[in-house]
Order: structure tokens, then C-alpha cells, then sequence
């Protein structure tokens, strides 16, 4: 008979009220190291990302006004998890112990003898109002605030509220789960004494790029809220804060608040250019149709290369890394000059202690070898031709080999790596026709989307693309406009500069139009 294994601790852990931006550095820590995550439907939608390839994910549904996972039902897979000897993680939107039932949660953790750790989180109540321009407290304002559930433990024979209390409470009230009842909210606050030309708020989704806010007074704000269409999660806020919110707002008043973005690129690149996307305030949809793999590639002799061409940033990662594992490192490129295709290139490659030399003004292989090929006036002084080494993809275009060898410049090619399709589930396909824009970086980008969609017979301006009529294709610069050609896809925005930075400003430019 074996012994049974040591209980794994239990991470209760608060993911924060939707932005990913506001995830605390413990609770990704933590979410990247267990061996079970059991995850609520109101985290962030990156909030797993990080977490092992390996480790079981367990939706265990709580939304309000949703379908719900009964909570005896999440606290006896936590239990039964810990208990196994697993290291298990509950992650549940705002704070575990401010109306999130952790407290429950840890208590059936202590009885059974299973270590825990609470992880707390920015909770609804404070972030919610916040991104809508509300403080909480205010000098002139509120001296205090105090946090009430709007939605009491139904088995209760009669309300806990102390309603008169609230009505003299001289801060603000921030109800969490009330949507639903907020006439009675609003009656019992104002029956109790609390003025019924009170300010009052109420905001849905708050801090996520589908925010909406209503304002009135305590006496209208349902009536208001109903009309509206609003919906849980939310957020109401009573008391003089929340006459702040027209003088404060800042959310909403981003370049690309409302609008949502499709984004194409690889998994590895997407998160950089989606976090600046959410940061302009876009709703981002992260559809990847390619990814990068690696060929582990050999690099020859550098000794003859006069020049080394770089011509994307997955490249110079990847010639980094087959120099180190030939056994050589950056000496050996010593006199060699370094060539990029643009900025972005050049950059990697400075994070790796390599300096371009060369990187054209226009960022494309043509542009590139005309560059290179200024130093033909030179070659007849020499003893042997300039010699060129492309360190690239595989099925990379012509036109850089074939600009060099026309200025009598001979070529060689590594190829580093590979780019293959990235599948696509159905919901992403879907959130494709409903999207404002969608972005390509790179030519392949734009190909494997197209045969992903499976659209045989196209029409109209997006050609094979299967993204929805209204949808505004971008594209980064004329080769990926090119390969769209070839789909029969016309972008409607094309960066003046074919950089992500040109992108982003291509497209802020064109949502302000």
C-alpha cells in the first residue's frame, strides 16, 4: 500500500477586472508554474497564456447572469486537485476575497489541510470606476467608500443590508452584481433617505475596450441603465463621484476606442503589436495564421562573406542562435558588413550587439540591394567579387538575390527558417467577419489567411480574405499589398512606412477619418 502523496498548495488568485494590463506580476508567476488551472470566464483574456503547455485548463463558467459551475462543485475539484499532490491555481476575475467566495474557498482548504496562498487583485469596484473618470474618493467629495454586493445569497430568508446605514453613509457606494436589481437598490436607498438627486453611475465591462457607462442620479439611474441595454458585468456607483465622470473620462477618448482589430502575425510577434493596439484603446482579436519554425540550420564558411543580409527580425534571431550553436559568436562576422531590411531588423539585431550598416529607406529586397550594390564601384579594385550571404527564410523572394547577382555581386543563402500555417478554429474565423480592420505584416500573413478561409470563387474588395464586407484591410507596406493583389484583395489603408510603427499609425490615422 503506497502512501498518499503530499497535498500541492492552492493559489487563489485574482486575474483583475479585465484589462490584461492589470494582472499582477504574482498571479502570472503563479498561473505559469501549476499543474491546474481552474479559471473563471471573467479573467482577461491573455490571463493564460503563460501558463504550461502542459497543464490541465478547467473552465469552471462563472459569468454573471450566465451559466453557472456550482461553487461546491469548483471547491471539490480544488480540493481533489491539491489533494493529488498538484499544484493548482483558482484564477477568478477582481480580488479573490472582495465578493469573489475566496474566502470560502480557503476555509474548505484549511479543513482539509491543503496549503494555500491567497493572491490578491485589482477588484471591479475601484477599476471599473476609475477607467470611466470616477474616483471613489474625493476630498470635496467622499471620505470613504464602501463596497456592497447587489446580489444577495438567495437562501437568506430576508435582506442583510443595512439600507438606512447606506443612506447615511456619507461616502460613495459601489454595488458589484446588481444590474439586475437595481430598481430595488435605488427604491431601498432612497425609502432609507439617500437623496434621490444623488449623481449615479453605472459601468459595464468596465475597463475592457466594450466599456459602456451611463450616468444619472439615484432617482433615474435605473430607469437610465434600462434603457440603455446595460448589462452584468457591472459595476453602480452612487454618490457625488460620479457627477466627476464628464470632467475625468480618459477611456473612451482613445484613437481607437470602439474599434476592433484583427491582428495576423505570428503568435510570438502578435502580443507586442496587440498590447499597443489595446493600449490605443482597440478591441484586438488575435487570429495568428502563420508561425515561425525553426530549420537548425548550418551557416558556412564567414571567412569570404563581405556582406551579410538580414531580412526580418525572426532572421537575425535565428543567425544568432546558428552562430552560438556552431560553436562561434559575434567575432567571427568581424569586417563583415551587416545589412538589414528595415528598422525592425535592425533592432533585433542590436539586441543581439550587432550593428547594421545598411538599412535602406525603403524597406523591401529591392530596396535592399540597391543598397548593397553601391559598393560595385569598389569591386573592380578588388582581388575577387563581392561575395553576399542572405540569411532568411525558406521560400523567400527573388527579388533581393536577384538585384545583388544583376550588380555582379555573388549570392549565397541560408535558409533559418521556415514559416508554416497556423490553424485556425471556427470562432476565429467567425470573429473575423465582425471585426473593423484587419492587419497584415508580411506577405505570408496575407496568403495562408486566404487559405485558411477555404473562399474558392471570391468577390468584391477582399478578394479570398474571409473577413466580413464592412472589414478595413491594412497592410504594412507595398510587398504584403502586392501578395493581397494576388487574392484579390484591394487593403484599404497601406502604411507610409513599412514598419509596425507605420502600420499603427496608418490605421489611428484612418479611424480618425
Amino acid at each position: 500500500m503506497t502512501d498518499a502523496p503530499a497535498p500541492g498548495t492552492a493559489y487563489l488568485i485574482g486575474a483583475g477586472p479585465g484589462d490584461p494590463g492589470l494582472m499582477t506580476a504574482r498571479a502570472l508567476e503563479v498561473i505559469a508554474s501549476v499543474d491546474v488551472v481552474l479559471y473563471d470566464q471573467l479573467i482577461p483574456p491573455t490571463a493564460l497564456d503563460g501558463a504550461r503547455p502542459d497543464a490541465e485548463l478547467v473552465d469552471v463558467g462563472k459569468r454573471g447572469g450566465g451559466k453557472q459551475v456550482p461553487q461546491a462543485q469548483t471547491e471539490a475539484l480544488l480540493v481533489e486537485h491539491a489533494l493529488a499532490g498538484r499544484s493548482v491555481a483558482r484564477v477568478k476575475g477582481g480580488d479573490p476575497f472582495v465578493f469573489g467566495r475566496g474566502g470560502e474557498e480557503a476555509q474548505r482548504l484549511r479543513a482539509r489541510g491543503i496549503p494555500y496562498e491567497i493572491v490578491p487583485g485589482v477588484t471591479a469596484g475601484i477599476a471599473g470606476p476609475a477607467y470611466a473618470g470616477i474616483p471613489v474618493t474625493h476630498r470635496e467629495h467622499a471620505p470613504g467608500v464602501a463596497f456592497v454586493t447587489g446580489h444577495e445569497d438567495p437562501s437568506k430568508p430576508e435582506s442583510t443590508i443595512d439600507w438606512e446605514g447606506l443612506a447615511r453613509f456619507p461616502g460613495t457606494l459601489v454595488f458589484y452584481m446588481g444590474v439586475r436589481r437595481l430598481p430595488q437598490i435605488a427604491a431601498s436607498l432612497t425609502a432609507a433617505g439617500r437623496p434621490a438627486d444623488q449623481p449615479a453611475a453605472v459601468v459595464q465591462s468596465g475597463t475592457l475596450p466594450g466599456q459602456r457607462v451611463v450616468t444619472g442620479t439615484l432617482g433615474t439611474i435605473a430607469e437610465v441603465a434600462a434603457q440603455a441595454g446595460i448589462q452584468a458585468p457591472a459595476v453602480t456607483v452612487v454618490g457625488g463621484v460620479a457627477g466627476l465622470r464628464d470632467e475625468l473620462r480618459w477611456f473612451e477618448d482613445r484613437p481607437l476606442f470602439g474599434r476592433s482589430v484583427a491582428v495576423t502575425r505570428a503568435r510570438a510577434q502578435a502580443s507586442g503589436l496587440a498590447r499597443r493596439l489595446r493600449a490605443l484603446g482597440a478591441d484586438v482579436v488575435e487570429t495568428p495564421t502563420i508561425r515561425t519554425r525553426s530549420l537548425g540550420a548550418e551557416l558556412p564558411d564567414l571567412a569570404d562573406v563581405d556582406v551579410l543580409a538580414i531580412t526580418s527580425p525572426n532572421g537575425a534571431r535565428e543567425l544568432v542562435a546558428a552562430l552560438l550553436r556552431s560553436g562561434r559568436d559575434l567575432r567571427d562576422l568581424y569586417g563583415t558588413t551587416i545589412a538589414a531590411v528595415g528598422p525592425g531588423t535592425a533592432r533585433v539585431l542590436r539586441e543581439h550587439g550587432l550593428h547594421a550598416d545598411l538599412v535602406p529607406e525603403t524597406y523591401t529586397g529591392e530596396a535592399l540591394a540597391a543598397l548593397i550594390g553601391r559598393d560595385r564601384a569598389d569591386a573592380s579594385r578588388r582581388e575577387r567579387p563581392l561575395r553576399a550571404l542572405l540569411a532568411r527564410a525558406a521560400a523567400a523572394g527573388d527579388a533581393l538575390p536577384d538585384g545583388l547577382r544583376a550588380a555582379g555581386i555573388a549570392v549565397d543563402e541560408v535558409a533559418l527558417y521556415e514559416t508554416v500555417a497556423e490553424p485556425l478554429a471556427d470562432d476565429a474565423l467567425e470573429a473575423l467577419q465582425h471585426v473593423d480592420y484587419v492587419t497584415f505584416t508580411s506577405a505570408s500573413t496575407a496568403g495562408f489567411l486566404a487559405d485558411a478561409g477555404g473562399i474558392a470563387d471570391p468577390a468584391g474588395p477582399h478578394g479570398r480574405l474571409p473577413v466580413g464586407p464592412g472589414t478595413r484591410v491594412v497592410s504594412i507596406g507595398p510587398v504584403t499589398t502586392a501578395a493581397l493583389a494576388e487574392i484579390g484583395a484591394t487593403p484599404a489603408v497601406e502604411a507610409d512606412e513599412a514598419t509596425i510603427d507605420g502600420l499603427i499609425a496608418a490605421l489611428v490615422a484612418d479611424a480618425a477619418r
